[in-house]
């Protein structure tokens, strides 16, 4: 019983231990062994994909990847991972939470920052001000980008955990009213069955956004 809309994600604590954020890894305890060794289905489809997400973020990063394709696209399987697992009954939605999502655009941000500030200092005081900007307008323009480059781990991070609470929220409610009113269920049911193909949607989306915001990000280096 629900005191309230948000508690649906609340983690649910056990008596010895909490088992809600290993769901985070339990993808890939169930892999099979087949799935390293033979070139099977999963295997090629994961190849393709991943030759296809290699060349989207060699074209946003240019002549300057140096393996930031490898870490764009470990960054999408793991996303995308979480949000399906979070589409299944009983599963913990750890990509929900912004515990997650901070913890992957924090440090994300901070080490490119980092990079781009000791290695070229000069280039990044020249992204402070965009060319042609009238001098007066310049300080202005300082303190916007600042700001700018400051709220985008936190605009990372909120961007995925709140799209993947709202279509929770939106199957919590028709759950819940499918109990009350029980002579509209099959219609109720079909609007569940046509959300969850939305949100299966939503988790491939949100997974890529992620992960191509993190590499043009990187590509202002």
């Amino acid at each position: 019983m629900m005191t309230n809309l948000f508690s649906a994600f609340d983690p649910a604590t056990g008596i010895k231990m909490s088992m809600n954020w290993i769901s985070s890894c339990m993808g890939l305890m169930i892999l099979p062994s087949s799935f390293w060794l033979l070139p099977n289905r999963a295997s090629t489809v994961t190849l393709n994909i991943t030759h296809k997400l290699h060349s989207e973020f060699k074209m946003l990063l240019g002549s300057n990847s140096k393996g930031m394709t490898l870490l764009s696209i470990t960054l999408f399987m793991f996303i995308i991972m979480n949000n399906m697992m979070g589409l299944l009954p009983y599963i913990f939605t750890s990509s929900s939470h912004l515990t997650f999502t901070l913890a992957m655009a924090m440090p994300m941000w901070l080490s490119i920052m980092m990079y781009g500030w000791i290695t070229q200092t000069n280039h990044m005081f020249a992204h402070l001000v965009p060319m042609g900007t009238p001098i007066m307008l310049m300080p202005f323009m300082v303190l916007i980008e600042t700001v700018s480059n400051l709220i985008r781990p936190g605009s990372l991070a909120v961007r995925l955990a709140a799209n993947m609470i709202a279509g929770h929220l939106l199957m919590s409610l028709l759950g819940n009213s499918s109990i009350n009113y029980m002579e509209y269920s099959s219609i109720i049911i079909i609007m569940q069955m046509m959300l969850m193909m939305f949100e299966t949607a939503v988790a491939i989306i949100q997974a890529y956004v992620f992960s191509v915001l993190s590499t043009l990000y990187a590509s202002e280096v």
